[in-house]
């Protein structure tokens, strides 16, 4: 049972909220429940690591502090 704590929703808002929740709990009971979900592509660490890294050389302490 949904009830309303705060506000005063209209039928077509109230309708709103309930189809999520609907389309939410389908989304949850079709799910199989062993199957592992895929990790997030924001903490990747191949995604942190794209840019490239000065290589070391005769200057690379200047290039790791001072910009260009």
């Amino acid at each position: 049972m949904i009830k309303v704590v705060r506000g005063n929703p209209t039928p077509e808002e109230l309708a709103a909220a309930l189809a999520v929740v609907q389309i939410r709990a389908a989304a949850m009971a079709h799910s199989s429940p062993g199957a592992p979900e895929p990790p997030a592509e924001w903490s990747a660490p191949a995604r942190i690591a794209r840019h490239l890294t000065p290589r070391p050389g005769p200057r690379a302490w200047a290039r790791t502090y001072w910009p260009g």
